[in-house]
């Protein structure tokens, strides 16, 4: 069987979430029987708790954070549900997550593929969600996403079903959102082998992040990302001149004095002819940042393919994991 392509991917993105939906089950867990959420999870495994927190921190009565590491906070007890990601189930550094947890008595949630994530989650008993194998880790954005939406949804209170449901009917034709990819790179076309920078409110952070993943890994590019209204403490006294840098602009729009922060940096990146494209949201729902992810993930992949870069191969990636399994 032949490796699934990014293209693949993307075109039947809708299968994802249908998976989520018939693959999910309850877990029984209350926000009221925690002090604090934390998520785990490195890389395409790592996002979408990352998307997830910051969807659902107006709604959470208690912390959640997100961690990309070998180890948990301190304050990681028995009061504290872990939830742990990883596409192949053997990512060391969440792994070494999992055992921590143990050891500090936290209550587990897992999801993974395969590998020996699963299978700690069957020995202990904890609660489990499947992913579909064949992917590329970075393809799985709606597995996991989708299935943290549902955890989440659930551990407070909700039901994630039906907002799961209008994403999927949304990427059973997903024309429209193909077609604002493409007017978006073709501001970026001819200047494609520069940096990335993708300017954005607190809202789109983890968007953006994922974005700049996306064109580090598959278009093998430098990506990096600027929060506003932090950055306009600091990073706009770097814009006295023209940079050889495509910016890409994120706002959901909801705070005024935000709103006009963009406006001015907007202005001062135009009158020195920098590119940028803003691209065109309203609102930080889970479905337009699904929406956004989707045509940035395209970009990332025509990028890949302008610049003559093997999206499927990741081997600075693989020379690492070799160098480290050296030196167990």
């Amino acid at each position: 069987m032949s490796a699934i392509t990014h293209e693949q991917s993307l075109e039947q993105f809708h299968e994802q979430l249908a998976y989520v939906l018939a693959n999910y089950h309850s877990h029984g867990k209350h926000i009221s029987n925690y002090h604090n959420v934390v998520i785990g999870g490195l890389g395409g495994s790592g996002i979408g708790g990352r998307i997830a927190r910051l969807a659902f921190l107006q709604q959470s009565p208690v912390p959640v954070e997100v961690f990309s590491e070998y180890g948990l906070p301190a304050y990681a007890n028995e009061k504290t549900l872990v939830i742990l990601c990883s596409y192949s189930g053997n990512t060391e550094e969440t792994l070494s997550m999992f055992a921590q947890a143990k050891a500090k008595g936290c209550d587990m949630i897992c999801v993974a593929a395969s590998g020996k994530l699963k299978d700690l989650a069957a020995e202990h008993g904890l609660a489990y969600y499947s992913v579909a194998l064949g992917y590329q880790p970075r393809m799985t954005l709606g597995f996991g996403l989708g299935t943290l939406v549902m955890i989440m949804g659930e551990l407070l209170g909700g039901d994630s079903t039906a907002l799961i449901q209008e994403v999927e009917h949304m990427f059973q034709n997903s024309a429209s959102i193909v077609e604002k990819a493409r007017a978006m790179y073709s501001v970026y076309k001819p200047t494609i082998a520069n940096k990335f920078v993708v300017v954005c409110d607190l809202p789109y952070e983890a968007v953006a992040i994922r974005f700049c993943q996306q064109i580090q890994e598959n278009a093998k590019g430098e990506a990096f990302v600027s929060v506003l209204p932090e950055a306009n403490h600091n990073m706009i006294e770097s814009y006295y001149e023209k940079h050889d840098t495509n910016f890409l602009f994120l706002n959901s729009g909801t705070n005024p004095r935000v709103n006009a922060r963009f406006e001015f940096l907007h202005g001062v990146l135009t009158k020195l002819g920098n590119v940028i494209y803003q691209y065109p949201v309203s609102d930080a729902s889970i479905k337009t940042q699904f929406e956004v992810i989707h045509a940035t993930d395209w970009v990332s992949i025509w990028a890949s393919n302008d610049k003559g870069a093997d999206n499927m191969q990741v081997g600075i990636i693989m020379q690492l994991k070799g160098h480290l399994e050296g030196l167990k």
